[in-house]
Parts: C-alpha cells; sequence; structure tokens
C-alpha cells in the first residue's frame, strides 16, 4: 500500500517570489508550511530581475498601473501591503536600495539578497521546501487538497498556487496555475506574453537592424495605452522601456505609433536651420536633434528625400515632415514571445477570486497568487510589489 500523504497545514506550489514571501509569513503565522517546485534552485527569476539588482518594488505603485479585466480587483491588496511595508522588511534584514526612474526601487545588495531575505523569513516560520521535486497530480476531497510529487505526497487544508505565468520558459515556466484553476471550475482570461520586444520584417526590420542599439526618447502608443520612455533599436526590432511597456498592450494587427521627442518644436528647429544653413541636407540637419544613424533613417524614412537641401524645403513640407514624426506608425510582425517576455499578460479571472484573500470562490482553502492570476503590472517593480501584497493578502486569514 501507499505511503499516507504527508501532512501540512499549507502547501505552497512554487518557490518564486509570492510563493517564498507567502510560505514565510504562513509559517511565522503557526502553520505547518511545505513549499514545491521542479527547479533545481529558488526564485531564479528574482535572481535575473533588474540586471541582477532586482528592481523589487515601485514608488508609484496604485491599481491603475496594472491591467486586468477588473481593473479594481487589485486593489485591496496593494492598499493592505505596500511597497514601504516591503522596505520595512528589507530595512530589518540590513538591507539597502537605491531609486531610480519613476520610483523604481534597486537593491543594492543585488538580487541574491532579496532571495536570501525570503528563505530566512522561511527559516523563521519553519517552511518546509522541497525542491526538484515535480508535482504529477492534485485532488480536494473532504476538505483537504492532496498533492502527488515526485518525492511522495502531501495533504493541506490550504493549497497556494503560486507557479506564475508562461513567461521565459528555459527558466521553467510552465501552465501548471492555469491546469489546476480549469481543474477546480475557473476561467481563465486568454494569455499573451507581457513586457516584451516588438519584432519587424521586411525592409523596415531590415533598417531597425542596421541600427541596432541606438536608444532615443519617445511617446510609444498603441490603442489604450501611452507611455513616454526610451525606445532601442535591435536587430530584431524595438525594445527599451517604450516598447516593453506598451507590448503588454498591443494585440496582433494594432498599430504602434512613436512620436520622437525632442527639446525644441521640429518644425521651427528646421525653418531655423533652412535660414542659418541652407544647403545642409534634411538628414543632417537632423543629426542636432537625434543620434546620426536614427536621423539617417528617419530621413530615408520620411516624405521628404533624405539628400533634399533644406533651401529646397517649403514650410508645408517641413511641416509635413514634423508632423510624420509625431506620429510615426511602424506595424510590427509580433513580438519575441514568452521567450524573452518578462510577465504573462491575462491568467486567472479574478471573478473566482476573493480580492481580499486570493481565495477560490469555487473551493475553499484553494488560492492563487502572483503572476498565474489576471493582473499585470507595468515594467519597473510593480509586478514584484503584485507578489508581495497578493501573498500577504493570502497569508493574513
Amino acid at each position: 500500500m501507499p505511503n499516507a500523504p504527508t501532512s501540512y497545514e499549507t502547501i505552497v506550489l512554487g518557490a518564486g517570489a509570492a510563493g517564498l514571501f507567502h510560505a514565510g509569513l504562513a509559517g511565522q503565522r503557526g502553520r505547518r508550511v511545505l513549499v514545491i517546485d521542479h527547479a533545481k534552485r529558488p526564485a531564479d527569476k528574482v535572481r535575473i530581475s533588474g540586471g541582477g539588482r532586482c528592481n523589487f518594488t515601485n514608488l508609484e505603485t496604485r491599481a491603475d498601473r496594472f491591467l486586468s479585466q477588473n481593473p479594481h480587483f487589485a486593489k485591496s491588496a496593494l492598499a493592505r501591503y505596500t511597497a514601504w511595508d516591503f522596505i520595512s522588511l528589507m530595512a530589518a534584514h540590513g538591507l539597502t536600495y537605491t531609486e531610480k526612474h519613476k520610483g523604481q526601487l534597486f537593491c543594492d545588495q543585488k538580487s541574491g539578497a532579496i532571495i536570501q531575505m525570503l528563505l530566512d523569513e522561511c527559516d523563521k516560520g519553519d517552511a518546509e521546501i522541497r525542491l526538484s521535486t515535480e508535482v504529477s497530480g492534485v485532488t480536494h476531497t473532504d476538505g483537504r487538497f492532496t498533492v502527488e510529487t515526485s518525492s511522495g505526497a502531501a495533504s493541506a487544508e490550504r493549497l497556494i498556487v503560486a507557479t506564475g505565468g508562461l513567461s521565459i520558459p528555459k527558466m521553467g515556466a510552465t501552465g501548471l496555475a492555469y491546469d489546476i484553476a480549469r481543474q477546480f471550475g475557473h476561467d481563465i482570461v486568454e494569455t499573451r506574453p507581457g513586457l516584451v520586444p516588438f519584432t519587424f520584417s521586411g525592409e523596415l526590420g531590415e533598417k531597425f537592424a542596421s541600427i541596432s542599439g541606438v536608444a532615443t526618447p519617445v511617446l510609444a502608443s498603441v490603442p489604450g495605452a501611452r507611455f513616454d520612455e526610451d525606445l532601442l533599436f535591435t536587430h530584431r526590432g524595438l525594445s527599451g522601456p517604450a516598447a516593453l511597456q506598451t507590448s503588454s498592450y498591443w494585440h496582433q494587427g494594432d498599430p504602434l505609433s512613436l512620436s520622437l521627442l525632442t527639446k525644441a518644436d521640429l518644425g521651427d528647429a528646421l525653418r531655423a536651420a533652412k535660414q542659418a544653413a541652407p544647403k545642409q541636407t534634411l538628414a543632417k540637419a537632423l543629426e542636432a536633434h537625434f543620434p546620426a544613424r536614427l536621423a539617417d533613417l528617419i530621413a530615408d524614412l520620411g516624405p521628404i528625400a533624405q539628400d533634399a537641401r533644406l533651401a529646397d524645403l517649403s514650410h508645408v513640407a517641413i511641416d509635413e515632415f514634423a508632423a510624420f514624426l509625431k506620429d510615426w506608425r511602424v506595424p510590427p510582425m509580433g513580438t519575441e514571445g514568452y521567450r524573452t517576455a518578462e510577465v504573462t499578460v491575462g491568467g486567472i479571472a479574478t471573478d473566482g477570486l476573493d480580492q481580499k484573500t486570493m481565495e477560490s470562490r469555487h473551493v475553499p482553502g484553494l488560492h492563487f497568487i502572483g503572476e498565474c492570476v489576471d493582473v499585470t503590472g507595468w515594467l519597473g517593480g510593480y509586478n514584484f510589489q503584485w507578489a508581495w501584497a497578493s501573498a500577504h493578502a493570502a497569508a493574513i486569514l
């Protein structure tokens, strides 16, 4: 006969940011906790975040910076566990941070220190962590969940699913959370890659590749969103914060509009350049406002011949070119997909979850936290703050 399942009060599936944080909180509230993950080491996505420095939260966190079919769902959890709460926890562990662009906070001691803090919090709560352990099935009978794994079965009255989404499969991402959700009657909002570079094909793709490495500030827009950020041209298309932010809102076939930002009104600047140096070409004049390779590219793609002399351009032509740069439409072929996506947009529908506890409305004791839920933050620490806040919401019952 098979051995009886080992008994716990809480089983957490996933040893990432949300799962480890929840395990520490639940353990310190007196619960016997088991964390299960198929990876060889915990929190690999935390390890690579922020270039290894872990952009662990954002001081400007608020619910309207998260995508969800229910834009109000995240409000409760985010209000009850804030960026300052996590900062206080870091301070208790002797960790410090640096604030960068637009409220982004990075750990001075790098991402490994954040992971160790999470593990130390688990140790304080006597949470058991089983790595390199595959989950083969979950059942629910008589108020208890039984999880079948490669290291034997375990059971608990509470199951916390924190296995993330589909982004970066080479780091072990799977659809396990969605499978469990469907098994227990939950709907899944269609998923797609988010915070991911755009790809381009044909002549435009070749031209972008030719200036790979060039960056410039833009106002990037897709239907429903626009971001004032830096854009980076790559061998495959467009990246940088402007592309990553808009990608979360982008759907196949949507236009991507780029408004190239300059300190001066470009029309006025070109008219002044025409008076000062009328023999100058349009491409050369644009170098006063953009990197040289980008100036050549936009002069080539715009409505005026790039070798045209300023003296030969009418005010109407100059205004037409300035208007082109305020709404430069570039049609992406697609994105780089889950391979490089930082997050998964969509996920477990929030109408099946209690916003205060992340508990299933269908099965008592079942909770979904972190990236697997249909709550996706902007670039810049927002998704980590959702991990901390949702994990906390499910732990304080």
